[in-house]
């Protein structure tokens, strides 16, 4: 019998990606183990392997396809002593069936979602991460049904799209796919305010979001370039207005004196041995440290060390840091894991692997997805201070701004010495003012002598 190769969940959240490449063709042969194509998600391309024995009869979607739903199928495999043929054959039709009873399974969860009221203020209860991206259907803002395909419901779904204001093309009304797909370059919404719940409701008192319509209509046509979105840069986005409107957040500031971390940075790359080629075993940056101090100082006060769930807190028994890296596409936080037990040589080799395969897409799930806390460094770009968004469920996330000179007062004089600016953001729900005090004053005494970030 013809076996069904399917879109692959490559992490818990995935719902959909890019099947990037296919690595075999209609007629190879293939065993379990062999990799038979490159799946995008929205941060990485992973490779996809054969769980099965046989020949794939039919190939049914194309590489270079965008936003392939999870489970769908996407080849078809026939067994040993199978008619190739009559397998790919019958490919065709089964593919499309299997995919409607997919969505007929899919159908009643969806359409009680779009149907929900919104909901009030009172807290939610805890959910896994899958339980909570699949729940997070964009309900109608007014609680009134609105009437759309299970296909429909799905894409506004993952284009983070409020059904409510779509303007439906189907019969009676109904909103079909391709309403979604316009509805993502800003045709055929409604304006928000007609779509969104009275204030007096929600007790909302800010203005209402502007919708696509309403920002283009502030240019002139033909003024500006309309560029789509990508998956990443949706997610960030996603993820971010989560974070923002969620999470109280608070912030901390302090100023550290690098003299001896510069010197100690100096020596110690001084001293770094020298591989088959010639080149230094490890260079050790001042972001390294920052890492390592990060680390150290969460297992010095661990009840900073935690992530906010509305059952309980989690206490982490390891400091696994998040480092931002900057893409052309996006942002991505790429975690050293167990920081607190790394030596600095060993954290910037791994640093520097891992900002190499995140730029060329090639991060594992687990290499990014979790960690206890995160650093961005905006150093580089001269940047003195800053504020960053917590990465959640994370509680804290340490903004560090470049080493420059600075007129300091030590003994009633005023000395030129090397600082930098580190803000401290953290979700108050977890890490109360008194606690992200001492969560930063023992980062600041690392840094400063960073010979106790050895011992």
């Amino acid at each position: 019998m013809p076996i069904n190769i399917l879109m692959p969940a490559l992490s818990p959240t995935m719902e959909k990606g890019n099947l990037a490449k296919w690595l075999k063709k209609e007629g190879d042969k293939v065993k379990s183990g062999d990799v038979i194509a490159e799946i995008e998600t929205d941060k990485a391309t992973m490779e996809v392997e054969a769980v099965d024995e046989g020949t794939i009869a039919k190939i049914l979607v194309p590489e270079g396809t965008q936003d392939v739903p999870v489970n769908n199928v996407i080849a078809v495999l026939a067994g040993d002593g199978e008619d190739v043929k009559a397998a790919g054959a019958g490919a065709a039709s089964a593919a499309p069936a299997a995919k409607s009873e997919a969505q007929k399974a899919d159908a009643p969860k969806a359409a009680a979602l779009a149907a929900a009221p919104a909901p009030a203020a009172a807290p939610a209860p805890a959910k896994p991460a899958a339980a909570a991206a699949a729940s997070a259907a964009p309900a109608p803002s007014n609680g009134a049904r609105v009437f759309s395909s299970p296909l429909a419901r799905r894409l506004a779904k993952e284009a983070g799209i409020d059904l409510s204001r779509v303007t439906g093309s189907g019969p009676r009304g109904r909103v079909v796919a391709r309403d979604i797909d316009q509805a993502k370059s800003g045709k055929g919404l409604k304006p928000a305010a007609s779509a969104g719940a009275p204030a007096a409701a929600t007790g909302a008192v800010s203005a209402p979001a502007m919708s696509d319509q309403q920002i283009l209509a502030l240019y002139e046509e033909g003024g500006y370039e309309s560029i789509p979105h990508d998956s990443m840069r949706r997610t960030i986005a996603q993820r971010l207005t989560a974070a923002t409107n969620s999470m109280p957040t608070f912030y901390l500031t302090v100023d550290c004196d690098l003299g001896k971390l510069n010197a100690a940075r100096e020596e110690i790359n001084a001293a770094a041995g020298k591989n088959a080629d010639g080149k230094p075993l490890y260079k050790l940056s001042v972001n390294d440290f920052v890492i390592k101090a990060m680390g150290i100082a969460l297992q010095k006060i661990p009840e900073a060390n935690v992530s906010w769930t509305e059952a309980a807190m989690l206490r982490h028994k390891h400091s696994d840091i998040g480092v931002a890296v900057a893409l052309p596409f996006g942002l991505i936080t790429p975690i050293i894991r167990q920081a607190e037990i790394k030596t600095l040589s060993a954290i910037s080799n791994e640093m520097k692997d891992l900002a190499a395969r995140a730029k060329a897409k090639k991060l594992k799930p687990n290499e990014y997805q979790g960690g206890t806390s995160s650093v961005s460094n905006l150093g580089m770009y001269g940047i003195k201070d800053f504020t960053a968004v917590i990465n959640p469920p994370q509680s804290s996330i340490l903004a560090v701004g470049t080493g420059e000179e600075r007129a300091v007062v030590r003994n009633g004089q005023i000395v030129a010495a090397s600082m930098m600016s580190v803000t401290l953001s953290c979700d108050h729900r977890a890490i109360d003012g008194a606690l992200g005090a001492e969560l930063i004053t023992a980062f600041k005494k690392l840094i400063e002598n960073p010979v106790m970030m050895v011992v």
